[in-house]
């Protein structure tokens, strides 16, 4: 069953805010994609799956890494987000978009690898998810997957919602297991799917890193007041410019601290999930 609410979601929400935001998105989560290309270890010649593309950053460094004789499929639900992966990439012959849910979508040829930087989080049916990819990987194939680690450890999000909850007040509880950020930050949960699904051995590695916003400490507060716990408040209290400017304030301050020589760099715990096709 295709993930409706979350097509939805990207298509009509969140994903023309991201397109919106596309630059300061790819420079905040650059370091992410790092790890995820590193323990990928991509080889000129091989078919790779991008699950979870978005607007083709990821995808571009792929088909760089495969080069000509490879190639890259990136695949996503939003219609909104492919688009502009389309004007970005323009045409190469050795990739391809598709919208389609990774839960259902019948992949005609096999992959040598499977890759994802934060789309494993909006499953609405992880096992149904993990079997059919599993399926549309070659035997030998390897899978890495990035996911958000322990929202204690992610200070991205727990700062904002805090900051948000002190300007603003309270506001309902999100059921952070359910298809988000916070989906599988108990990184049993995603290794459970995986072994239901039939993966043998995926293993976990939550590896602490620096998140990297553009500019200053005011330009990652205005992020977080467009993506995020603070984007959430900001909506459900019907804040007005003054409410914004004081949370955005108050997201300031409570950033400063990760200020330094370098520029600003904010904690991150990051879950590195990776398993191996038998051969």
């Amino acid at each position: 069953m295709t993930n409706l609410d979350q097509q939805a979601f990207w298509t009509d929400s969140a994903g023309p805010t991201w397109v919106a935001l596309q630059d300061e998105m790819d420079t905040l989560l650059t370091p992410v994609l790092t790890e995820v290309m590193a323990r990928s270890a991509l080889q000129p010649g091989e078919r790779v799956l991008d699950v979870g593309c978005g607007t083709g950053q990821s995808v571009a460094q792929i088909a760089d890494a495969v080069g000509p004789t490879g190639h890259v499929t990136g695949l996503d639900i939003s219609e909104t987000m492919l688009r502009r992966a389309h004007e970005r990439l323009g045409f190469r012959p050795h990739v391809s978009l598709t919208m389609a849910d990774a839960q259902t979508h019948d992949f005609a040829q096999p992959f040598d690898v499977i890759l994802s930087r934060f789309g494993v989080m909006f499953f609405d049916d992880s096992r149904a998810a993990f079997a059919n990819l599993w399926r549309a990987l070659a035997p030998g194939g390897r899978m890495v997957l990035a996911a958000w680690g322990p929202a204690p450890q992610n200070p991205w999000f727990m700062e904002p919602a805090a900051a948000a909850r002190h300007v603003h007040g309270p506001k309902p509880r999100v059921d952070r297991p359910q298809p988000g950020p916070g989906a599988v930050e108990g990184a049993g949960r995603v290794q459970a799917s995986g072994e239901a699904a039939g993966l043998p051995g995926m293993t976990v590695d939550t590896v602490p890193m620096s998140l990297t916003p553009q500019g200053g400490l005011a330009d990652a507060a205005e992020l977080c007041c467009h993506i995020g716990p603070a984007d959430s408040a900001l909506q459900y209290h019907e804040a007005d410019a003054e409410a914004k400017a004081a949370l955005k304030d108050a997201i300031t301050s409570q950033f400063a601290k990760y200020d330094g020589p370098d520029g600003l760099r904010i904690p991150a715990l990051i879950h590195m999930f990776e398993a191996r096709k038998p051969t």
